[in-house]
């Protein structure tokens, strides 16, 4: 009898690489897993309203984790289980941080994306990820709207160092995590949340809401961020073309996205 009752599967480096696509073989390997009963949910930084696409290209229901961690719940229905927004305050000398130092920061709410202004960076958003922002002065930002997530998207050295300021500058208010999208491999995506959010903490939340426990989920992933949940699902699985220390906690290592690891960890573990 199979021991695992959830999957969990990261997007970015794990289903999706360079054009966004997911292979026919983990698409068939997923539908087959949610035939078998075992809820099937994504472990993403990305945010809700850009996961929501992947989840709906791929047929899939129930509670997804977003946000590095940051929010979980149905898409579908709006139900949250788990959610820790950035405080007003913290977002409101985010922005001041950034507006001194000359940074991009977007903001994401549980269903909005907000930018100050068109950049090359809504253009990927808009041309890759398939959002458009709403443009806002940031100090101005709807009452009541909760931000769970700020992104820095930076690709040059400058850029890049000024995201090493910023994270220096928050170290102890906030916690920061560098993501990198398969498409883009010159630009990382660092994800600003509260401090203490992880994708671990979403899962434990995950975990009570479905009455299982953490022995009985199985993980896939392939980034640092992906680390907390590997290492805390009863088995943990990395990709192959994860970095080493990522490898190195893992208890199995799959193929690469692009020879379709997650169907082949699927296959090994649960079909």
């Amino acid at each position: 009898m199979n021991p695992y009752k959830l999957l969990v599967v990261d997007i970015d480096g794990t289903l999706v690489m360079r054009a966004d696509e997911i292979s026919a073989a983990d698409r068939a390997a997923l539908a087959e897993v949610r035939k078998r009963g075992i809820h099937v949910s994504l472990c993403t930084g990305r945010a809700q309203v850009t996961g929501r696409l992947i989840v709906d290209n791929l047929g899939l229901d129930g509670y997804h984790m977003f946000f590095d961690g940051g929010l979980v719940g149905n898409p579908h229905t709006g139900e949250v289980v788990y959610a820790r927004p950035l405080s007003q305050e913290v977002v409101r000398r985010s922005v001041e941080f950034a507006h001194q130092n000359r940074m991009i920061l977007d903001l994401f709410s549980a269903t909005g994306y907000f930018a100050e202004q068109e950049s090359w960076v809504t253009d990927i958003r808009r041309d890759y990820f398939g959002i458009v922002p709403t443009i806002i002065n940031f100090d101005h930002l709807p009452e009541g709207e909760k931000v769970i997530k700020g992104t820095l998207v930076v690709r040059s050295p400058e850029e890049k160092a000024g995201a090493e300021r910023f994270r220096r500058h928050f170290d102890g208010d906030l916690t920061l995590s560098k993501t990198v999208t398969p498409a883009f491999a010159d630009v990382d995506f660092v994800n600003v949340v509260a401090l203490g959010v992880s994708k671990r903490g979403a899962l434990e939340a995950l975990v009570k809401r479905l009455g299982i426990s953490l022995e009985q989920v199985m993980a896939i992933g392939d980034g640092v961020n992906d680390m907390p949940v590997i290492e805390a699902a009863g088995l943990g699985v990395a990709m192959g073309n994860a970095p080493d220390k990522v490898k190195g906690i893992a208890d199995y290592v799959t193929l690469d996205a692009d020879h379709s690891g997650v169907a082949a960890a699927i296959k090994k573990f649960l079909l």
